[in-house]
C-alpha cells in the first residue's frame, strides 16, 4: 500500500490485521471495511470519514486522529488514549463504542450522536462542551472528569458522581437526574 491517500474512497476492504504504520490518509472515505484488530499504530489521518465500518480492537498507539468522523461503525474495545494528542479531533455518529477509553483525552467539543457507550472509561478527560444525544451510558466512568458544558440532556443510564468531576452549566433533563443520585443508593419513584 502507498504511504499517501488523498480524497480517495476505499469501498468494502478487508483491512483485517493489517499494519496502516507510517501510512497517511487525507480527507479520505472508508465505507464497509474491515478493519478488526489492524494496527494504527503511527498512521495519519486528517479529515476522513469511517462509514458502516467495523474497527473492533484495532490498535491506535500513536495514531493522529485529526477531524476524523465515524458514522454507523463498530468500535467496540479501541483504547483512544493511545492516540497521539497533537490535533486529535474526532466524532461519532451511530456508533457502538462499548468498552471503549478515553483516559485523560481533550475530546472538547466531540459530538456523541445516537450511540451505545457502554462500559467506557472517560476518567481524567476534557469533555466541556461535548454532546452525548441518545446515547446509552451504562456503566460508562467518569473520574475527575471536566464536564462543564456537558449535554447529558438526551443521554441515558449514566451515573455521574458531581464531587468526583466538574459539572459547572452541564445540561441534565429532569429525568435522568436520578443518574447523578446512585451513589446515595436512593428509591426514587
Amino acid at each position: 500500500m502507498k504511504l499517501l491517500h488523498e480524497e480517495e474512497l476505499f469501498d468494502k476492504i478487508d483491512f483485517s490485521g493489517k499494519k496502516l504504520a507510517g501510512t497517511e490518509f487525507n480527507a479520505c472515505t472508508f465505507k464497509n471495511c474491515n478493519f478488526a484488530e489492524s494496527l494504527f499504530a503511527g498512521a495519519l489521518f486528517v479529515d476522513c470519514t469511517f462509514e458502516t465500518c467495523n474497527l473492533g480492537l484495532v490498535k491506535l498507539d500513536q495514531a493522529k486522529l485529526q477531524t476524523v468522523a465515524f458514522r454507523n461503525s463498530k468500535l467496540l474495545g479501541l483504547n483512544f488514549s493511545r492516540c497521539a494528542d497533537f490535533l486529535f479531533a474526532v466524532s461519532f455518529y451511530h456508533c457502538n463504542l462499548d468498552y471503549t477509553a478515553y483516559v485523560g483525552k481533550k475530546l472538547k467539543k466531540t459530538i456523541f450522536d445516537t450511540c451505545s457507550i457502554k462500559e467506557a472509561n472517560f476518567a481524567e478527560c476534557d469533555l466541556s462542551e461535548a454532546a452525548f444525544l441518545n446515547c446509552d451510558l451504562y456503566q460508562t466512568l467518569f473520574n475527575r472528569t471536566n464536564l462543564t458544558k456537558t449535554d447529558f440532556r438526551t443521554a441515558y443510564n449514566y451515573a455521574i458522581d458531581l464531587e468526583l468531576n466538574t459539572a459547572k452549566k452541564t445540561k441534565f433533563s429532569a429525568a435522568g437526574l436520578s443518574g447523578l443520585l446512585v451513589k446515595y443508593d436512593l428509591v426514587i419513584e
